[in-house]
């Protein structure tokens, strides 16, 4: 197989990847809108579809470098390790959205472009050298962000909800939600920015890793069709919605109205935003989470269902191990039927 065939598959599965990113994720961005009856499914899917797309030519390509260059030595990456990191992560994806699980595509791909970069290394040159694969790099920050970005989602939408109560004092419940019903789309829309930039972003450092990998560029730049291609993907899978994850989401989380759907999404565009603006790959899955629980504890701990909300951080610890593994198992596949990869 040609050098330039073998890219032109791996961006395929790439952008699947991507696709499937915002099938699994469509539920971050539209599970309040759609719980909260501000807007039906299918427009609320529509809504975050064009924002997901609108998000490319706004924040830059920081967050890609860092997928690109900041875990993973490049200099020992092959078109194959890209080929195993991008199937392991689809592959855990799909086991967590059947499951009905929010978790993170993010650190899937993460985990898996460790995990298919160690058994490469591990095949290679010995498998006590595997962790010669990796960089510190981004590292601590992405690790330390899995516990901070629901944090920081649930701290400002907790404040924003202590806030608008306080602005509200005079006004009843449903004065409150008929302007919260128009204020919610601003949010969302907001939201599915947040969503688009960080998220697409991911893919866009797969691929130009892969370009670096094949010879076809020699400097890690992300091209402008690679960030269109990205965004288009990612887009069109929101598009295609997750409903089993949004069930999950914006329903047995905690139960929301426009106001407390309005500060979720506020809450969780802020963190996002943050990570992005600081170049690291962050999960909107953790965000939204912690932001829909910060709301939901606003009156009291037990209007959150608290052990689902412990399966949804269960699942985020495992994903990054667990997609390294598949993705460690897949590149053992490839390496068994082509050794010089």
């Amino acid at each position: 197989m040609s050098p330039f065939t073998l890219a032109a598959i791996i961006i395929a599965i790439a952008l699947f990847f991507d696709y499937i990113n915002g099938f699994h994720d469509a539920a971050n961005s539209i599970a309040t809108i759609v719980a909260t009856r501000v807007l039906t499914p299918f427009q609320a899917v529509m809504w975050a579809a064009f924002f997901n797309f609108v998000a490319a030519f706004t924040f830059g390509t920081a967050v890609a470098s860092t997928v690109g260059k900041g875990f993973v030595d490049i200099q020992l990456v092959t078109p194959y390790v890209i080929l195993a990191a991008v199937v392991g992560a689809i592959i855990w994806d799909l086991i967590t959205w059947w499951w009905a699980l929010p978790t993170s595509s993010s650190h899937a791909l993460i985990g898996g472009y460790a995990g298919a970069a160690l058994a490469r290394v591990g095949f290679a040159h010995g498998f006590r050298q595997s962790f010669h694969a990796l960089t510190l790099g981004a590292w601590p920050l992405t690790v330390t962000f899995i516990f901070l970005a629901p944090l920081i989602g649930l701290m400002v939408a907790y404040a924003l909800m202590v806030l608008l109560h306080w602005l509200f004092r005079t006004s009843s419940p449903a004065r409150m939600d008929f302007y919260f019903r128009r204020l919610q789309l601003i949010s969302a829309a907001a939201f599915s920015l947040s969503h688009g930039t960080n998220d697409a972003q991911k893919t866009m450092g797969i691929i130009t890793s892969l370009l670096v990998a094949s010879g076809f560029q020699k400097t890690f730049q992300v091209r402008l069709w690679v960030i269109l291609a990205a965004h288009g993907a990612i887009a069109l899978g929101t598009l295609s919605g997750g409903w089993r994850i949004v069930h999950t989401m914006g329903g047995r989380l905690t139960r929301l109205k426009p106001r407390s759907g309005f500060c979720a999404e506020t809450g969780a565009a802020g963190a996002v935003l943050l990570a992005t603006h600081m170049g690291l790959p962050v999960s909107t899955t953790h965000a939204i989470a912690g932001a829909i629980a910060g709301v939901g504890s606003i009156h009291r701990l037990k209007a959150v269902r608290w052990g689902i909300a412990a399966n949804i951080v269960w699942a985020w610890i495992l994903t990054i191990p667990a997609a390294a593994v598949i993705s460690w198992i897949c590149f053992a596949i490839i390496y068994f039927f082509q050794p010089n990869v």
